[in-house]
């Protein structure tokens, strides 16, 4: 662990917060619960179940202690609705605002939902969290922002125009952040996610991220497809990384220096789909040795997809104090136990 977070993780467990975490029971969220609690921190969870899943809590509960879990109160909610909004940001120090319906092909096919979901979602919260007075508002952003801008390693300062309904609706979010800082003082921090991958994020579904849905397709014998020629490349960043980043994000005592600003949260390497298959495999083979025997089916690039990601994690480091405490392939290897007995 870091110095600096571990510092700030000793002084949390000995001074209790209050935190609402919006889309709790999903993949990035249900693991900041899971954190937070076992700093000893009084938490709100809110989702809707539109992506996350009861049983994500479930395997909170019975990850901490039960004094800790008492701490927990969620609320089946929607961020479309201003008045839930206003209810569970009353009373908070920190909000970690995290519900979001993600993947590109799901805004390309349907703009509308995403655009309901991701902007009038996240000004609601914007506004309540000023309401409310919070200490510091910590959003997801994304490395989709980055859009057709073609420089690696990405600079935070340096955008192209958005390729996706998705990427859009992401930008818009740091805009409505910047204006409010602006304009009534609100202290947000903007967290540019890239390719988060652990423990609970769902193998199931039509938009799967890429990791889970090889995991389980490999784990089960299923066709398992790669867009493109496998030489895209993306710098992926496992769960621990992220909520690391999030609660420095939170707590950081610079306001002036590193508020209202928008972070790079990856690892600074990358890996292509080639690679990523290969490492994949390797892990799942200790368990299943037909996982080296399946070869990849290639198709067709799918619309709005960057060709490579890379991030400059510099600025987090400086500001924030966040430093990757897990590489890519040792994120895999705790990410593979997960799967393998999550889908076995």
């Amino acid at each position: 662990m870091s110095t600096i977070y571990n510092r700030v993780c000793l002084e949390l467990k000995k001074t209790p917060n209050r935190w609402l975490v919006t889309g709790a029971a999903g993949f990035i969220g249900s693991n900041l619960v899971e954190t937070l609690l076992g700093l000893n921190q009084k938490v709100t969870g809110l989702d809707n179940f539109s992506t996350g899943f009861q049983h994500n809590l479930d395997q909170v509960k019975s990850a901490v202690l039960p004094q800790q879990w008492k701490e927990f109160n969620f609320i089946k909610g929607d961020i479309r609705d201003p008045d839930t909004c206003a209810e569970l940001c009353a009373g908070q120090d920190y909000v970690l605002h995290q519900a979001a319906l993600g993947s590109v092909p799901r805004s390309v096919a349907d703009p509308a939902l995403t655009h309901a979901n991701n902007i009038t979602g996240h000004l609601n919260m914007l506004i309540a969290a000023r309401d409310a007075g919070v200490k510091r508002f910590v959003y997801a952003a994304s490395s989709s922002t980055y859009g057709d801008h073609p420089d690696l390693p990405k600079v935070e300062k340096k955008i192209g125009s958005p390729l996706s309904p998705y990427a859009v609706t992401k930008y818009v979010n740091e805009l409505y952040a910047d204006v409010f800082a602006r304009t009534y003082g609100t202290k947000s921090i903007g967290l540019r996610y890239f390719n988060v991958f652990g423990r609970r994020q769902d193998p199931h579904g039509a938009y799967a991220a890429v990791i889970p849905l090889w995991f389980s397709a490999l784990i089960n014998k299923k066709p398992l497809y790669i867009n493109g020629d496998g030489e895209t490349s993306r710098d992926f960043c496992y769960i621990d990384n992220c909520v690391q980043a999030n609660i420095l994000a939170a707590v950081n005592s610079d306001d002036e220096a590193s508020t209202n600003r928008v972070y790079n949260v990856a690892f600074g390497e990358r890996t292509t789909l080639n690679e990523l298959f290969s490492m994949i495999a390797k892990r799942v083979a200790s368990k299943f040795a037909h996982a080296l025997e399946l070869k990849p089916l290639y198709r067709d690039f799918r619309p709005g997809d960057v060709r490579h990601s890379l991030a400059d994690i510099s600025s987090a480091n400086k500001y924030l104090g966040y430093t990757p405490l897990f590489s890519v392939s040792q994120g895999l290897d705790k990410a593979a136990q997960w799967y393998m007995d999550y889908l076995n």
